[in-house]
């Protein structure tokens, strides 16, 4: 949590979702947090959740965006909300490939994991997070093509992933 003094955020403390932006847009963000605005600015902006609630629900929206997408790309296997990933660590989702011997053959299967705390987030971010780890189907890396990949699949990525990283601190400061 975020030391504060008196309700105000201390403008020395480091807002960890948003350490990579510069210090002028970080200030911006200190004084909605000390005004108690940020949650009101987000509201304004994505006043509605998702209804993706079940494990089942959210890999059937992801093979849909999969199959507007990347149609060529592997096979999902699973998509599942866990509970266990922290986004402290900065996983939002994480996708991985499991590889098992099934007989004499070595069998790859692709899986998707959100956190659960997107569980109640406004639909767009989990559109955002959904694009994110499915572009990793087929770029590894977080280069060029990867956020080409990205944008394709949700045209406001880049502004959807600088209001994530607000809603997360929005969340630490406990003003949801």
């Amino acid at each position: 949590m975020a030391a504060r003094r008196g309700g105000i955020v201390c403008a020395m403390t480091p807002l960890k979702y948003l350490a990579g932006y510069p210090e002028p847009l970080q200030r911006q963000v200190r004084a909605l947090i000390d005004a108690g605005k940020l949650g009101q600015v987000l509201a304004r902006r994505y006043d509605t959740a998702h209804a993706v609630r079940t494990d089942r629900q959210l890999y059937d929206y992801t093979q849909a965006m999969k199959e507007r997408y990347l149609r060529q790309s592997t096979p999902l296997h699973k998509v599942v909300y866990d509970p266990k990933l922290q986004v402290v660590k900065h996983a939002l989702g994480t996708h991985t490939q499991v590889s098992r011997v099934q007989g004499g053959r070595l069998k790859a299967s692709r899986e998707i994991r959100i956190a659960t705390v997107f569980r109640d987030a406004p639909a767009p971010f989990l559109e955002m997070i959904v694009a994110h780890e499915l572009a990793h189907l087929k770029e590894a890396d977080h280069n060029k093509a990867f956020y080409q990949l990205c944008t394709h699949m949700s045209a406001d990525y880049h502004q959807l992933e600088f209001d994530l990283r607000l809603y997360l601190t929005q969340l630490e400061l406990g003003q949801a």
